[in-house]
Parts: C-alpha cells; sequence; structure tokens
C-alpha cells in the first residue's frame, strides 16, 4: 500500500513539473544537468535559425572575415548594419549581409560562360556560391556576384574580334582562373578597355614561324581544364621575382595596364598574321601601348601582381579570339 501511494505520488511530481514548462538541458562541455525554462530554449533556438539575408556571428568572427566568407564589400556590411569603429563583433550577434547584384541562370549557361559576362573569373564565382566540381548549373538558379561586377555589353564588329575604340583592351583574354588558386584581394576592373586598330601602328612582320620563350623558369600551371573543373588559357611560368619577361615575336604593344581582374600588371601584344600574345602578372611594365617590339626584347619583370602569391609569369598565345597551348608553338 506505502508503495502504491509512493509511485502515485511521483507520477503527481512529474506531471506537475512539466505543467510549469521546465526541461532538463544539459551544460554545454561539463556532462553534468543545469534547468533551463522551456520558454528560453525556445528563444535559443529561435535565434540560432538561418534567417535568408543574415548571418549568426559566430565565436572569432570579423567584418573582414564574414565579408570574405559571404562575397560582400566590408563597407557594405558596417553600413548595413550602422557598426561603428573599431567594429567589435559579439558571439550571437546578427549581421543584415547587404543584397549584392545576382544572376539568374539561363539555359545553357555554364559558369565560366556567366564569368565572362560579368568580367569575373570561374575560381570567384565558385567560392560565393559554394559550388562544388563539375560546376553543374540549373536555369532559374540565382548566382551571387562579386561586388563590382558589371555585366559586359555586346560587341559588334565585322571585321575582327576585337573593338576599334581609343581606349586600351583586354577583351583578347577571358577572365578565367589563370593560375594557382590562391587569390588575394584585387582591383574590380572599370568601363570595359579595349584594343584600337586604329590608334596602333600595324605590326611588323615575324621572324619565324614558332614563338620564343618569354623567360626562363619552371611551367607549374600547364594549358587546359584542371581536375576542378577550372581552366587556364595558358601557362604559368614560376621565375625570380625581377627577371626578365621577353617579347615572344615581332610586334606592337596593343594594351599595357591593370585593367583586368586577377590579372595585374599585363601586356597584350600584338603580331602579323592575327596572333595575340598575353603577360600578366609583371611586377613592372616597361613598354607602353602602341610601341613596336622585338623578340627577345625585355619588355616586363616578373611579379605576383594581380590574384596569385608567388612570383610567375602568366603566358597566353591567342590566335583570334582562341587560346591555344603555348606549348605547340614555342620553340625548344
Amino acid at each position: 500500500m506505502n508503495g502504491l501511494f509512493r509511485y502515485f505520488a511521483l507520477c503527481c511530481a512529474v506531471v506537475i513539473l512539466v505543467s510549469c514548462g521546465w526541461v532538463e538541458v544539459p551544460s554545454e562541455g561539463t556532462g553534468t544537468s543545469r534547468y533551463k525554462s522551456s520558454s528560453t530554449v525556445s528563444q535559443n533556438r529561435s535565434n540560432q535559425r538561418q534567417i535568408p539575408g543574415t548571418v549568426l556571428v559566430q565565436k572569432g568572427d570579423t567584418v573582414y572575415g564574414i565579408s570574405r566568407k559571404h562575397g560582400v564589400s566590408v563597407r557594405s556590411i558596417i553600413d548595413a548594419n550602422n557598426l561603428k569603429a573599431p567594429f567589435h563583433l559579439n558571439k550571437g550577434q546578427r549581421l543584415r549581409l547587404p543584397q549584392g547584384p545576382v544572376h539568374v541562370v539561363q539555359r545553357g549557361d555554364t559558369l565560366y560562360s556567366v564569368s565572362r559576362q560579368y568580367r569575373t573569373d570561374v575560381y570567384t564565382l565558385a567560392k560565393n556560391n559554394q559550388l562544388k566540381s563539375p560546376y553543374t548549373l540549373h536555369a532559374g538558379q540565382r548566382l551571387k556576384l562579386p561586388g563590382g561586377a558589371q555585366k559586359k555589353p555586346t560587341v559588334r564588329n565585322a571585321r575582327t574580334s576585337y573593338t576599334v575604340q581609343r581606349k586600351p583592351t583586354t577583351s583578347g583574354l577571358s577572365p578565367r582562373v589563370n593560375a594557382q588558386p590562391s587569390y588575394k584581394p584585387t582591383t574590380v576592373a572599370k568601363a570595359k578597355p579595349r584594343i584600337s586598330r586604329k590608334s596602333i601602328p600595324k605590326p611588323p612582320p615575324r621572324s619565324g614561324s614558332r614563338f620564343s620563350w618569354p623567360t626562363q623558369g619552371k611551367v607549374i600551371s600547364r594549358f587546359g581544364v584542371k581536375r576542378d573543373g577550372l581552366r587556364n588559357d595558358g601557362i604559368n611560368i614560376s621565375a625570380k621575382r625581377g627577371s626578365a619577361v621577353m617579347a615572344a615575336e615581332n610586334g606592337v604593344v596593343a594594351y599595357s595596364g591593370n585593367e583586368l581582374r586577377g590579372f595585374g600588371n599585363m601586356l597584350l601584344i600584338k603580331h602579323s598574321g592575327g596572333w595575340i600574345t598575353a603577360y600578366a602578372h609583371n611586377e613592372k611594365i616597361l613598354v607602353k601601348r602602341g610601341q613596336k617590339v622585338k623578340r627577345g626584347q625585355t619588355i616586363a619583370s616578373v611579379g605576383s601582381s594581380g590574384g596569385v602569391t608567388k612570383p610567375q609569369l602568366h603566358f597566353e598565345i591567342r590566335r583570334g579570339m582562341n587560346p591555344v597551348n603555348p606549348k605547340k608553338y614555342l620553340g625548344s
């Protein structure tokens, strides 16, 4: 009889505790138990759930780190959340993420074709959208674009692949990944630079059928598609910083500048027969647009400008708009 009474009393106590809204929740990292209100637990879960357009600050997060992770600028995060210097963040703080430009995927789009439209690179698009190889896209999918990305206008020119205008060009180069995928912040391209056929001299005749090597060093990135689905339109040659970069053939400098994202200080040299060679990541450029150069002439010095961290030369050979494997056209 006494045992039955104790059992009944225990059941009543449990019912009373449950009706009061208390549950037993283990405390973090101790293995012991601590009592918390069920309403508090619900509130914590509500705070931790994902809310579109926001991010919940974790321990160790910084404004810069969040901007890199989500592909938005530091300034836009500061402005959107009215943050004040020195911009310290607290764990559990919720930040609004500014909605940057997006591209709605159309039928037939590829990550590469989208990168071409917005003058960015495949690596940045894949990273901003957390895409994995083989980077398959679906119609209607929304791709976050890097801050400052602008759609490249459609250009028509019946006589040549390059548009005639007074400003210099990098339109002969596709903004694809051109080196090892170790990127650092670079300046976003401004107005579209273009080659002007009217304002540069006619290229001199070539000295031979093959091009010469532009610098001495080890090839660290070969032409073509990589394992992760990215593509190199040329080759990358590791060399000592400051080493001479030489013209691969007689020609005329069609572009000298650093407007194209990821390529740093770059030269385009136009050769007779519709050939173009490109030299990127230079430390210094020693020739000007419109200047005629000879095969083997020093035109720049090896550096690590643009989207690379180690001294190297990104070198391309193009026939018109089409990149070709430089090793097939370089002399021994």
